[in-house]
């Protein structure tokens, strides 16, 4: 029985593999053949991801070069903060006095583009003398001043650091008030009665609002930042007080 079934089988196998053949070799195959080849889509053998092919594409990977970009530019901030460091270490009030004069005339411009029209140009004249004073005046006081604090009242505990606070409120503000007030008005050809004028008008108001700025900004220089670094810290608080000061130091002279 198991023969007779394996016999059948291979005769039947036998007979499809003669039918094939023959199919194989006529016309009506070859035609069928070919429509199939024509029809069906060309396969690659090793198909690459979307994303690698959309990227071959373009000629880049953004990915990378993403993450590259940062790599550089925090690399750069690295280097740039190393180097400010070591500059203050080295040459502290020069760094100061520079740093100072950039802040002051940016400041200036920042001043200048809130409050004058578009139309209007800037007053470069102006803000060469906010930069004059920021350089040889407030960057070299900020240096002696902290330094002396900071021999003064060694310590970082809370009751120092109000102490260096009231100093520099009733002291340090106020003096470098007036200087900026009477420099400023004298570079712009007041005499002495219109600086008085000046200071009469507009010093007790910008004390006032200093009193409400500079002691927060004072707590945080002089209880947590070190001695070397804290003029720094300042000139950075006083980027938006220095936009303030640039105001009312631009405004008409006052009645003598």
């Amino acid at each position: 029985m198991i023969g007779a079934v394996r016999r059948s089988s291979g005769l039947s196998g036998l007979l499809h593999f003669r039918r094939s053949s023959q199919l194989k070799g006529s016309k009506a195959f070859e035609a069928t053949a070919i429509v199939r080849k024509q029809s069906q889509p060309i396969r690659p053998y090793f198909r690459l991801p979307d994303s690698f092919r959309k990227t071959k594409e373009v000629g880049v990977f953004p990915s990378l070069q993403h993450s590259s970009v940062w790599s550089v530019i925090s690399f750069a901030k690295v280097e740039f903060l190393e180097w400010y460091l070591a500059m203050v270490k080295c040459r502290p009030v020069l760094t100061k006095s520079i740093t100072s004069a950039l802040i002051y005339t940016a400041a200036d411009l920042s001043s200048q583009t809130i409050a004058l029209p578009s139309s209007e140009p800037y007053d470069l004249v102006r803000t060469l003398r906010m930069a004059g004073y920021g350089l040889l005046i407030l960057g070299p006081s900020l240096h002696y001043w902290f330094n002396f604090m900071s021999r003064l009242f060694p310590k970082k505990d809370i009751f120092s650091t109000l102490k260096k606070m009231a100093l520099g409120q009733s002291l340090y503000g106020p003096s470098m008030t007036v200087i900026f007030f009477s420099m400023n008005a004298f570079l712009q050809g007041e005499n002495g009665s219109e600086i008085i004028g000046r200071l009469k008008r507009d010093l007790l108001p910008t004390m006032l609002n200093g009193v409400m700025y500079w002691p927060v900004c004072d707590f945080i220089t002089f209880r947590f930042v070190p001695v070397h670094l804290q003029p720094l810290v300042s000139n950075s608080f006083s980027y938006a007080w220095t936009v303030y000061m640039t105001y009312m130091a631009s405004l008409e002279k006052a009645a003598s």
